[in-house]
Formats: C-alpha cells, sequence, structure tokens
C-alpha cells in the first residue's frame, strides 16, 4: 500500500469539479497522505505537454494520479500515458450517457460558465445583499431575505451566507446571538417575522474554541466553559422559538448549504423557495 501519493486536477475549465469528483474519491483512504494540485484552463496541446512535463519532474517516477474533465481528445491523449494513473471523468461518464440518450454531446470546455444576464443579475444581487448584511446589520431590511441563518459568534454564519448567495443567487442575511439576547432567551421582532426563513447554526464546545482560539487566544470568549454555554443557550432558544439546528462541526461549507437549502425546500436548480 502507498503511504502517499500525488493527485493533480486537471481541466480545460475551472476545475471545481474534477476537483470535488478527485477529493470525494480520495478521502475514502485516510491511512494515505495525498499531495494535491489543480491545473484549471489547460485549453491547448501545447499546455497539456508542460502540465505533463511539471507532474512527471515533481512526481520522481511514483506514477501520480490525474483527475481530469478534458473535453478536447487531443488534450486529453497526452495525460493518457503509462508514466501516470489517469481517471477521466468524461471519457468515463459522457460517452456512455450519449450511448444511452442517443445523442451526441457538445463537448464544449467549460459549457457550465456560460450564464444569462438574468441569472448574473440575480446573483450579483443576493451577493450585494449578503455582504451588507451580515452579522446582524440592517436588520430592518431581514423582510427581503430568503434565508436568515441564527448562530452564536463563529458558528460559521458568514461563510454559508456568502456561499448560498454566490453559489444559488439567494439573498443570505445572518444574525449573531450576542450575549444581550443570550441571557434573555430573546429574539428581535425581525428575526421573529420571518421565522419561516430562520435557520440555526450550531457546533460543539471544542470546536467553537478551537476557532475562536485562532484569533483570541486564551480569552474567556474562546474558552471551553464559555462556548458551551453559550452553545447551551443558544439551543434553548432555538427550541423556544422551533428553529431548525444544524451543527457545522466537521462539515464544510457546501454540505452545510444543502443542509440549509433542504430545511427551508430551497432548490438548488432555481434557487427558490418552495412554497
Amino acid at each position: 500500500m502507498w503511504s502517499s501519493k500525488d493527485i493533480y486536477y486537471i481541466s480545460d475549465s475551472t476545475g471545481i469539479l474534477a476537483t470535488n469528483l478527485g477529493q470525494a474519491l480520495i478521502c475514502q483512504f485516510p491511512e494515505i497522505s495525498f499531495h494535491e494540485e489543480k491545473f484549471p484552463f489547460i485549453l491547448s496541446e501545447e499546455e497539456a505537454r508542460k502540465t505533463l512535463d511539471y507532474i512527471l519532474k515533481h512526481s520522481g517516477g511514483r506514477r501520480p494520479i490525474i483527475f481530469s474533465t478534458l473535453m478536447s481528445p487531443k488534450v486529453r491523449a497526452i495525460f493518457d500515458t503509462p508514466e501516470v494513473e489517469l481517471f477521466d471523468a468524461f471519457e468515463l461518464f459522457l460517452e456512455r450517457l450519449e450511448n444511452s440518450l442517443e445523442a451526441k454531446a457538445l463537448r464544449v470546455p467549460g459549457f457550465s460558465r456560460h450564464i444569462d444576464s438574468i441569472t448574473m443579475a440575480k446573483r450579483v444581487e443576493a451577493i450585494n445583499y449578503c455582504l451588507g448584511h451580515d452579522d446582524g446589520t440592517k436588520v430592518d431590511e431581514f423582510d427581503e431575505a430568503d434565508l436568515i441563518l441564527l448562530g452564536v459568534s463563529r458558528a460559521g454564519k458568514t461563510p454559508v451566507s456568502v456561499y448560498m448567495a454566490t453559489q444559488l443567487g439567494l439573498k443570505a442575511a445572518n444574525f449573531p446571538l450576542t450575549a444581550e439576547y443570550l441571557s434573555k432567551y430573546h429574539l428581535p421582532d425581525n428575526i421573529t417575522n420571518n421565522i419561516k426563513r430562520v435557520v440555526a447554526l450550531t457546533t460543539t464546545p471544542e470546536t467553537l474554541s478551537m476557532i475562536r482560539e485562532t484569533r483570541y487566544a486564551g480569552s474567556r470568549y474562546a474558552s471551553i466553559a464559555n462556548c458551551a454555554e453559550e452553545i447551551e443557550q443558544a439551543h434553548y432558544i432555538f427550541k423556544k422559538y422551533s428553529i431548525p439546528m444544524i451543527s457545522s462541526a466537521g462539515k464544510s461549507i457546501e454540505e452545510i448549504a444543502t443542509q440549509v437549502s433542504q430545511e427551508l425546500g430551497i432548490s438548488k436548480k432555481s434557487g427558490k423557495l418552495h412554497k
């Protein structure tokens, strides 16, 4: 068994698909250490040869693994060499899908990047709203929000809000449960009036303490005891107002956002709430 392995993600687009696919697979082998690098926008045979030269030089004959989402057969063929292990997503799935659908695929690099002006405008509006309503800012405009994330400080509200705005085009606001609300087990009217669009993020005291320690080392704010107390108070509030809770501990932003979408009945495709 290999103790370590070099992994390369090659794409003629952003490389997000190749990376997500590869990481979803290699995480099943926690006993192996992986060195990962990404090479997006490989569009020509010349770029492909330069990239392959780099990979072979830095891998020292250890047969690195390449996850590819290259569309061009000529560009893809350059990486199909015995010196590497090539896992090509499109070769594996696209040809089989063509046979199943009895149709030819476009085979256009990065086609998913194309976005109409209406969708782009909606996404820009959502991003601006998200940035303008972060951390309890402009609560009087929370009626316009598609969703509101609630939680104690450093529970993961801001990164999830930004993700849902940029990826789903949703107006995401977030509100921190400070000592003022935790001690009184109370939420402001701007939250309770929109309670059907509120989801709570929680975590473990250990995780919260570790995150807070990175910025406020040794403080009471970052202590395990204080984190545990805040989380317990927050849970009481969530139960009092029947707010669904999602733990952010040990989860990626994408995982949390997906769970938030499910709780609110949001379609990932349309970015709309199911009434």
